[in-house]
């Protein structure tokens, strides 16, 4: 079997290989670069145009009803906002007693809670790792 590498990406000089087309050289794919770029730039100019002629003859673009229609229905972003507020506040005082652990053994800036908390193998709410921000948060919820 023929060797499948490319090149170096002269961005940032990585090495890439190309299983699907072994013939193709630095040239080759600089090429298909072009025109990519070039098919890019088509799309862009024609969904501006499109969506231009549309304004042009008057179309309303967008949501014709907008969130004021979710607003009336009594369906707004108020509720979905309580409802995430509700389960940070949970979960905040539920790490609330590992957090004191953690201070306790002597852990004071906000760096150092959470290399303690990812230590523990501890996720954030959304299933992260913990950073500076993340710890901070935290603590204005405790």
């Amino acid at each position: 079997m023929g060797q499948i590498w490319i090149g170096v990406d002269s961005d940032s000089g990585v090495r890439f290989i190309a299983a699907d087309m072994p013939e193709a050289n630095d040239l080759t794919v600089g090429i298909m670069a072009l025109v990519a770029q070039q098919e890019r730039e088509a799309i862009a100019r024609r969904t501006r145009e499109a969506l231009a002629a549309a304004k042009a003859r008057g179309t309303r673009l967008g949501n014709p009803n907008g969130a004021a229609a979710l607003r009336r229905a009594g369906h707004g972003n108020e509720a979905i906002l309580r409802a995430i507020r509700a389960n940070a506040d949970q979960y905040a005082a539920e790490l609330a007693p590992v957090v004191a652990k953690i201070r306790h053994s002597g852990a004071t800036s906000l760096r150092s809670i959470a290399e303690a908390l990812n230590d523990r193998g501890i996720m954030t709410r959304r299933g992260g790792t913990w950073g500076v921000s993340n710890v901070r948060n935290l603590l204005g919820r405790i």
